[in-house]
């Protein structure tokens, strides 16, 4: 949401969205940044959004806000700086360093906006940097990649499945998140969740909104199932027991599982927790 418009970033203190995305970038006219950064920094601040990972979203380092976007929002301690337009490793060590010397302590996490054709054909030279930089996760900007490429952007994004797989590959091989760019017609709710249960398919761990009316419909496709939780927890049980303890595959409800689907498990019952316990809090604020 625009870190310029005060009654968004009000209203977000009940949305039930796992992180909410303070933007200082396209989102926000050239004359509004700088009111725009002082409000989100004091968004970040007031400590009224619960548990929402809260991200801020700067100008590219080479405008003439980015180097004090990077500055006041790191200062502003939010669980993440996004960085737009990261086409190689360099721009994100440097946005790396650049956080470094704010953040000494590193408890703020680097994400990078993959939204140009360089960046995609580098895509896993920039993820790579992982090993060695803050980076931990990408945002797909599509908008930016159909308007670089001149790709049209149709039902089923037949243009962009290559690069969003790519994408997944790439973050899946050094454990990045990654997240799904976003849905630009909101009237639209069935092509809307079409778009969401494609990106699911591809692998993505969840997808960019820009209207609330788009959160429910993302945090059910991006749900696990109840039987997929159910059998997840049954494959955590089985390995725990003592006499799997040194198995590398067993039988579980008449599937055989690997040592390698117990983290897919763990991952899909945590997943599951969080959804119910953000369930719980919402119950609980009415």
């Amino acid at each position: 949401m625009p870190g310029s418009n005060l009654r968004a970033l009000e209203k977000a203190k009940q949305l039930p969205a796992d992180c909410i995305i303070f933007d200082l970038e396209d989102a926000v006219a050239p004359d509004a940044k700088v009111t725009a950064r002082k409000q989100i920094c004091e968004a970040v601040r007031s400590g009224a959004y619960g548990d929402r990972e809260l991200i801020v979203r700067i100008n590219g380092l080479d405008t003439q806000w980015g180097v004090d976007d990077m500055r006041d929002a790191a200062e502003a301690n939010p669980h993440v700086i996004l960085v737009p337009k990261v086409n190689c490793a360099l721009d994100v060590e440097r946005a790396s360093h650049m956080l470094d010397a704010v953040d000494s302590d590193g408890n703020i996490g680097l994400w990078a906006m993959m939204e140009e054709p360089l960046g995609i054909l580098n895509a896993r030279e920039i993820a790579a940097t992982s090993e060695t930089t803050r980076l931990s996760g990408w945002v797909m900007g599509t908008n930016d990649l159909a308007m670089e490429t001149g790709a049209l952007v149709t039902a089923g994004r037949m243009a962009m499945v290559s690069w969003l797989s790519i994408c997944v590959a790439a973050a899946r091989a050094y454990g990045l998140v990654i997240l799904d760019g976003v849905f630009n017609d909101i009237g639209d709710g069935k092509g809307f969740r079409r778009e969401c249960e494609q990106g699911r398919t591809l692998g993505f761990d969840g997808k960019t909104l820009i209207h609330p009316r788009q959160i429910e419909p993302a945090n059910e496709v991006f749900a696990p199932l109840p039987e997929e939780v159910s059998f997840a927890r049954a494959v955590v049980d089985a390995f725990d027991l003592p006499e799997n303890a040194n198995k590398g595959a067993i039988r579980v409800d008449g599937r055989m599982v690997e040592l390698l689907h117990v983290e897919m498990a763990k991952k899909t019952v945590a997943v599951a927790e969080a959804i119910a316990e953000r369930k719980s809090l919402s119950v609980e604020a009415r």
